[in-house]
């Protein structure tokens, strides 16, 4: 095999030999057919500067010792033809195979079949042509350039993967950002510091890793189409024409077009996106600008509840696949049904209904705003400038009132949080103030069962009180559902310290989320533990002027709703006092905590003002 070695006496004449092409090895081509692209390389126009580099380069390189590791790997691919043409050529076609990939790629894990990675995209055939057309320096800059871009846009897929996963949307350029900090947090909280580490730094070695290797095969593969331009023109324009027939003819493998656009349209949905979020904080200021009960005196505000308890508590990850999957339903309606009778039995009687929550997967704080304030807060924009506004939520409107006091029983808060003042609560109790002394249950800090409890002892219990209106969330139904507290008799809870036998007893996340079947069953049993701690408690400790309103905030991740993108869940009033119900009487709920099929369907936002308005001053 002839070698060809870089002359130190270069002729003046302005000429461009690209380095792969004197390097027989670099793309598995024949020795002779590489010395005849070079040779008619020669008449190719070459910036005189590139020519003063290459005279440099291996100066330079002997200068600093690099020049006789070079002359090394020379020698031994001469000693190895075989073996050095065979790694060139298998690195040639793993650079084609991760530049199809990059840009086949769907965005959605669900999406990923061999159909996808068999079409034509019509931005490498572009790409393709352009890089043929354009001179020796803006070709090599372009070729950079693009792989660089094609590794973003890889990556954004790999991100909008995961927010499919959990949240089943794809990745909010403007808004999403403080989210990553949301996702560590919660990794550190379910699988520990070691477990929150590892997965970040993962998660930035697949990143450089991404960028760094798609633009390598870009460059690769456009040194290659150089050196065989009449090759790599032909078959562009072959490729061309194709995917001009295959998108005339609308030509499929199965339900996937052979011709596409795929990454011009992911783009520019991106970029509609992008402008969409822009143009939101406009919207909303306007929307927000608007409340039916702004100027309603406080002695006219909420009459048709003076005196009583009133409860909005939020059970995590509550949604309507809990209830109607058949996978679940049988078990949890046996729930509703059991804590339909218990409450009966104990004098109450309960409606339900469903509500629209603006998120999925994840999220509460924005679903728990949206209930509260009566505005549809879909983002992290529009939450932020909701909690800096003067907005009046329903708990503020209790407030207002000054008929209640109002608490907070928050678990799932364990650090600063500024924005409860915005939501008027005269106290808030979170995980650190309840007195708890047991183990977290991966994400959750305190089983409900002690949650409820804590509310009894701290605030409802409590003998010559003003009535009281309480926001409670529930966290124990809270991703990743495993392992799960179980109910103990409640003369049992005392400082929580039980809970750690109960642990050791649970599940093993790791193991659990390797199938999704067990997911799911962990998720049920999950909501089972959160709607008997409630309706236990109302049980136990309800009286003639208790009031719950119970709701979840959204539903679970997709893993556990199997394909459904419904965002229902479940709302229940329960109430000891007929006259509670009577108000919303025309609402059409259903009786029981077990909403039917076709209950009224409401918006999440909708709440705030129909509750207002059914338990306002009486025409």
């Amino acid at each position: 095999m002839s070698h060809h070695t870089p002359s130190r006496h270069l002729p003046d004449t302005d000429r461009e030999v690209d380095t792969a092409a004197a390097d027989p090895a670099d793309d598995g081509t024949e020795p002779a057919a590489v010395t005849e692209e070079a040779a008619s390389a020669e008449t190719e126009p070459r910036d005189s500067s590139d020519t003063a580099t290459d005279v440099a380069a291996p100066a330079t390189a002997q200068k600093h010792g690099r020049w006789r590791g070079w002359r090394a790997w020379r020698g031994w691919r001469a000693r190895h033809p075989g073996a050095a043409r065979a790694l060139s050529v298998g690195t040639t076609v793993l650079a084609g195979a991760l530049v199809v990939v990059a840009l086949l790629l769907p965005n959605r894990i669900e999406r990923i079949e061999f159909a996808s990675f068999v079409r034509i995209p019509a931005e490498g055939v572009l790409l393709a042509g352009l890089l043929l057309a354009l001179p020796p320096r803006p070709r090599r800059i372009m070729a950079v350039v693009s792989g660089l871009f094609l590794g973003l846009v890889t990556v954004l897929k790999f991100v909008d993967m995961g927010f499919y996963q959990v949240l089943a949307r794809p990745f909010d350029l403007v808004l999403d950002w403080i989210l990553i900090e949301n996702a560590t947090d919660f990794l550190r909280e379910t699988f520990g510091r070691t477990g929150q580490v590892l997965a970040v730094i993962g998660v930035i070695v697949l990143f450089v890793a991404v960028l760094v290797l798609t633009t390598l095969a870009v460059v690769r593969l456009t040194n290659l189409m150089v050196r065989h331009r009449p090759v790599a023109a032909r078959t562009t324009l072959i490729l061309g024409t194709a995917w001009i027939t295959c998108m005339t003819l609308g030509v499929q493998i199965g339900t996937v077009p052979i011709a596409t656009k795929g990454n011009a349209e992911f783009l520019g949905n991106r970029v509609e996106q992008v402008r969409a979020g822009l143009r939101d904080a406009r919207v909303f200021q306007k929307q927000a600008a608007v409340d039916a009960f702004a100027k309603t005196p406080p002695d006219q505000l909420l009459t048709g509840l003076r005196g009583k308890d009133v409860l909005f508590t939020f059970i995590e990850s509550y949604g309507r696949v809990a209830i109607d999957d058949p996978a679940m339903a049988k078990q949890t309606d046996a729930v509703l049904k059991e804590g339909t009778t218990s409450l009966k039995a104990a004098g109450f009687e309960s409606r339900s209904g469903w509500l629209q929550s603006p998120v999925t997967g994840a999220g509460s704080w924005l679903a728990h705003s949206t209930f509260l304030s009566g505005l549809w807060i879909k983002n992290q924009q529009r939450y932020r400038s909701l909690t800096t506004s003067d907005r009046m939520t329903l708990t503020k409107y209790f407030g207002k009132t000054g008929a209640w006091r109002t608490v907070g029983i928050v678990p799932g808060v364990r650090r600063a949080w500024p924005e409860g003042k915005y939501f008027g609560l005269d106290h808030i109790y979170d995980s650190e103030h309840l007195g708890y002394h047991g183990p977290y249950f991966s994400w959750t800090p305190v089983p409900d069962q002690f949650s409820m409890e804590a509310f009894q002892r701290l605030e409802h219990g409590k003998k010559d009180r003003e009535p009281i209106m309480a926001e409670i969330i529930l966290a124990s139904s809270h991703n990743p559902w495993s392992p799960i507290a179980h109910m103990i008799d409640w003369e049992d809870l005392g400082d929580g310290s039980v809970f750690h036998r109960i642990k050791k007893e649970g599940t093993n996340p790791t193991e659990v989320w390797k199938d999704p079947e067990k997911v799911r069953t962990e998720y049920r049993k999950a909501i089972e533990y959160s709607i008997r701690s409630l309706t236990e408690w109302v049980e136990r400790y309800g009286d003639e002027d208790t009031v719950l309103v119970f709701l979840g905030d959204h539903q679970p991740v997709p893993t556990v709703t199997a394909g459904d993108t419904g965002k229902d869940v479940p709302v229940t009033i329960v109430a000891h006092d007929k006259k509670v119900l009577d108000r919303v009487a025309d609402w059409g709920w259903s009786d029981g905590l077990k909403p039917a099929p076709d209950a009224p369907r409401w918006g999440m936002d909708k709440f705030r003002d129909r509750f207002m308005t059914a338990y306002g001053p009486q025409g």
